[in-house]
C-alpha cells in the first residue's frame, strides 16, 4: 500500500538573539519550520532560515509549494520529490524559492529516513563515519586581541582540531593570525573567515600573509559573486580559499568549482535549497577534487558527510540549536559521528515554537 503524505503544516519563527553574532552580525533568526505526517503515522520536521527579519515571503513560497507538490501526494524518494520542486522554478529563478524549497527538503528527508527506521544519511546512501569540528562560535572580525584569545582557548579546552577566528583584510589581521597560530601551535589548524570584505589588493595581501603562516584556508577573502575576483586569487592561491555559503543551487556552485576558483566549498543549508542540492554540489566537487565544508548546523551537515566522502569539516558555530530539543554535539575529541536514531536525530523544542511562533 502506498504512503500517503496526509498533514503538512509550515510556520514562522522569529528568533531574536540576546546579541549580534558572527562576521554579519545577525541579530535575528526568521526561521520556517515544515512539519510532514504520513498516513501510516511516521511524522517528519524540516527547516530553513533567513537571517533578519523577512521570513514572511519564504514562508508564503513555502505554503505555495506545499499546496502544489507536497499536500496529499504519496512519499516518493525525496530526490525525485523535491526534483519535481525544483523544475517549477524555471521561470521564476531561485531566491526566496529555493529557501522555502529547503524546509520542504528537509521534511521529506527526516519523514522518509523516520519511515525506513534509519538515519537521514543512511537514507542518502551513506554510512556513518566521524568528521572533525572546528570551532567558528564566537569571533567577530572586532574583537580585541584578548577576547581573540579567550575564545581560542575555550575552543581548545573542548577539544576541537580546528580554529576559524574572523579577519576583515585590515593590518591587524596579521597579529590575530599569527596570535591563534602559537596559541594552537601544533595542537590545531586554523582558518580564517573574512566575510567578504576584502577588495582584491586585500584578499592577495591576507592570503600571503595565510599561506606564510600555515593556514589551512581562507574563507571568502572576496563577494561571493566575484568571479574574477576569485579567478585572479587562484593564480597563486587555488589552494587555500574556500567559498560558497552565499551561492544558491549547483548552477551558481559549478562557477567556482569546476573552474578550480576555490580549494573548499562551503554550502549553506537554506541557501542551497535543502540536503538534496547540497548532495548534488558534493557530489559535483568529489568529482572536480574540491573538498566540502558546509556552513555552520553540523547536526544536519553530518547526514551530508555521511553520504558525501568529501565532506573533510563541520563548523561550530551555535546560531539556531537552542531552537531544538537535542542537536548534535561535538565530542570531546573534536569530532561529530552520525546518530544511530532514525530520521535527522533532533526534534524542534516545542516550548520554543510556543514562545518565537509568529502567527501568519
Amino acid at each position: 500500500m502506498n504512503k500517503k503524505i496526509e498533514h503538512v503544516n509550515s510556520e514562522l519563527l522569529r528568533y531574536r538573539l540576546d546579541k549580534p553574532v558572527g562576521g554579519s552580525g545577525v541579530a535575528s533568526v526568521d526561521v520556517i519550520v515544515v512539519d510532514i505526517e504520513l498516513s501510516a503515522g511516521s511524522k517528519g520536521m524540516g527547516f530553513s532560515y533567513v537571517l533578519g527579519d523577512s521570513g514572511e515571503v519564504t514562508l508564503a513560497a513555502t505554503r505555495d509549494l506545499i499546496e502544489r507538490f507536497v499536500k496529499d501526494q504519496p512519499l516518493e524518494h525525496p530526490e525525485k520529490m523535491v526534483s519535481r520542486i525544483r523544475e517549477s522554478f524555471n521561470r521564476l529563478g531561485r531566491g526566496p524559492l529555493y529557501i522555502a524549497m529547503a524546509a520542504i527538503d528537509v521534511a521529506i528527508w527526516d519523514v522518509y529516513a523516520k519511515d525506513l527506521g534509519v538515519s537521514v544519511g543512511s537514507a542518502m546512501g551513506g554510512q556513518a563515519r566521524t568528521i572533525p569540528v572546528y570551532g567558528s562560535g564566537g569571533f567577530n572580525a572586532k574583537q580585541s586581541m584578548d577576547e581573540v584569545v579567550s575564545v581560542t582557548s575555550d575552543y581548545l579546552e573542548r577539544g576541537v582540531t580546528a580554529i576559524k577566528p574572523r579577519v576583515s583584510g585590515r593590518p591587524e589581521d596579521e597579529k590575530i593570525i599569527l596570535a591563534v597560530s602559537d596559541l594552537v601551535d601544533e595542537k590545531a589548524f586554523v582558518m580564517v573567515d573574512a566575510n567578504e570584505k576584502c577588495t582584491i589588493e586585500q584578499a592577495k595581501w591576507l592570503c600571503g600573509i595565510a599561506q606564510d603562516a600555515g593556514v589551512l584556508f581562507v574563507e571568502e577573502p572576496l563577494g561571493a559573486y566575484d568571479l574574477n575576483g576569485y579567478r585572479l586569487l587562484k593564480e597563486n592561491y587555488s589552494n587555500l580559499v574556500a567559498t560558497g555559503e552565499h551561492l544558491q543551487g549547483i548552477f551558481e556552485a559549478q562557477l567556482f568549482i569546476e573552474d578550480d576558483n576555490c580549494a573548499v566549498f562551503q554550502p549553506d543549508l537554506a541557501m542551497m535549497g535543502g540536503l538534496t542540492e547540497c548532495l548534488r554540489v558534493a557530489k559535483l566537487a568529489e568529482a572536480m577534487g574540491v573538498n566540502i565544508a558546509p556552513h555552520f548546523l553540523p547536526s544536519i551537515f553530518i547526514h551530508l558527510a555521511a553520504a558525501a566522502p568529501n565532506v573533510t569539516w563541520l563548523e561550530d558555530f551555535p546560531l539556531l540549536e537552542p531552537l531544538f530539543g537535542n542537536p548534535q554535539c561535538f565530542q570531546s575529541n573534536g569530532m561529530l559521528t552520525l546518530p544511530e536514531t532514525a530520521g535527522l536525530g533532533f526534534n524542534l523544542d516545542e516550548a520554543a515554537r510556543s514562545e518565537f511562533l509568529i502567527k501568519i
